[in-house]
């Protein structure tokens, strides 16, 4: 029997579960085919197990979701390319590919960050299709809006969206900038307080209000501005207007991951991003092995829970280094101990990151007196045009922690730049008033562009 060739990319239909539209990327080095899913929930009917969820068919256009309910076929536990395993839940459907049609098993992936909403896997092609990597849409043309008008049905009609900004001063330059871009681009934005908001957790109608008992359940999208202190609770109001279809620019974890030093320093170095030798010990019998394991005096020393420069000390010799560790470690506080890259010469680089690209950077030098720059305690700072190596850097840095929005720190060193942390709430006053960029605008139009909503 003949076989069909066909690209790496074809677009298929799935229309038993109401997708008559959806960019699939080929790929034979996955077994089972899968499709990006969200909301997924276990039901029984007529005493079987089936599964509802929501599917976004149309990539990076996460107002337009359909909802479906499939039979749940298996349960398996699929690797991902990053190495992580994960409980999946396995059904049947049809597939609509050229001129043929055929029943396939496809698992339901809750995962924001791929980049095709379906993959098609090799137990799909078999027998049937040969692929030609060099090409793309060779059955269908790829015809993005004829497909999207598929979909019109689903499209809400506004003038603009409806925003909140969630944070805890609305004085704040950040804050006033975001509102102001936002309303110049037409649309409404309300000001949301994280300690006025409060939750109902309720399986079938979970709600989050705002004082006085108003119910948001009409915003289109949340920008989160989370001070350190409110982490915990600001994640979950995330992660709750997640759960009731609210757009959150930064996810909940992906926030409270970045702001976990240790764990993001594991992440780069698992990830193959250079950063300043690091050590983390607890008990106070190894300081000298960790003073030593990072190269000695003089080196960082930094609270895992400090933010813009604060909680962090330097130490010039190895006495004041054991002298500063242990007693950090006497009021039990968990600390990293870093090397202290002299030929930085106290400056660093403020990258910003917005949906994917760096759309400005500046150069923080440090005051006289002080190793580590910051422009919130008297140190300077000028526009500086970064090179292609740092870019890519700060790019991947953002993109492990799937941050939208991200100011992301990099040193320069004999070694090639190294970072230094990642910053999933930057603030905007010293970078747009340097460099003259409306940063601010930049985010609202990274928003409308998530939602892509017909004026």
């Amino acid at each position: 029997m003949s076989k069909i060739i066909i690209g790496c990319e074809e677009w298929v239909s799935l229309n038993d579960i109401k997708i008559p539209a959806i960019k699939a990327r080929v790929d034979s080095g996955a077994k089972t085919s899968s499709i990006q899913a969200k909301n997924i929930k276990r039901i029984i009917k007529n005493g079987e197990a089936w599964v509802t969820y929501d599917v976004n068919p149309i990539q990076d256009n996460l107002s337009l979701y359909v909802s479906c309910e499939s039979k749940v076929f298996d349960t398996r536990l699929i690797k991902s390319s990053s190495g992580e395993s994960q409980k999946r839940y396995v059904i049947k459907t049809i597939l609509e590919l050229g001129n043929k049609k055929f029943e396939i098993e496809l698992t339901l992936a809750d995962r924001d960050g791929m980049d095709y909403r379906m993959l098609l896997g090799r137990e799909a092609l078999k027998n049937r299709y040969l692929v030609d990597t060099s090409k793309s849409f060779v059955l269908i043309d790829n015809l993005e809006e004829k497909f999207l008008k598929k979909y019109d049905y689903l499209i809400k009609q506004s003038s603009g969206l409806k925003l909140g900004l969630l944070a805890t001063n609305k004085d704040l330059y950040s804050n006033k900038r975001l509102i102001e871009a936002a309303e110049a681009r037409g649309h409404k934005i309300q000001f949301l307080n994280i300690q006025h908001c409060y939750m109902k957790l309720d399986a079938h109608k979970p709600e989050v209000r705002y004082r006085g008992g108003k119910i948001l359940d009409d915003l289109d999208a949340v920008i989160p501005r989370i001070r350190p202190s409110m982490t915990f609770y600001g994640c979950a109001l995330l992660r709750q207007f997640s759960s009731i279809g609210t757009y959150c620019l930064n996810s909940s974890s992906s926030i409270s991951q970045s702001r976990d030093k240790l764990f993001s320093s594991q992440l780069f170095s698992i990830n193959g991003i250079k950063i300043p030798i690091t050590g983390f010990a607890k008990s106070p019998l190894e300081t000298k092995d960790l003073i030593d394991m990072v190269g000695g005096s003089p080196l960082i020393v930094k609270l895992l829970e400090s933010t813009q420069g604060k909680g962090v000390v330097s130490a010039e010799t190895n006495k004041a280094a054991e002298s500063v560790i242990n007693a950090f470690k006497s009021l039990q506080a968990n600390i990293l101990v870093q090397e202290f890259i002299k030929e930085a010469g106290g400056r660093d680089i403020r990258c910003f990151i917005v949906d994917g690209k760096v759309v400005a950077s500046i150069m923080r030098e440090a005051k006289k007196g002080e190793f580590r720059s910051n422009i919130h305690q008297g140190g300077k700072a000028s526009k500086i045009k970064i090179t292609i190596e740092e870019k890519k850097l700060a790019v991947k840095a953002a993109k492990i922690f799937k941050l939208d929005v991200a100011g992301v720190d990099i040193i320069r060193s004999n070694k090639g730049p190294l970072l230094l942390e990642v910053n999933s709430s930057p603030g905007l006053e010293g970078i747009e008033s340097i460099t003259g960029k409306n940063i601010a605008n930049e985010i609202i139009i990274s928003i409308e562009k998530k939602l892509k909503l017909s004026s």
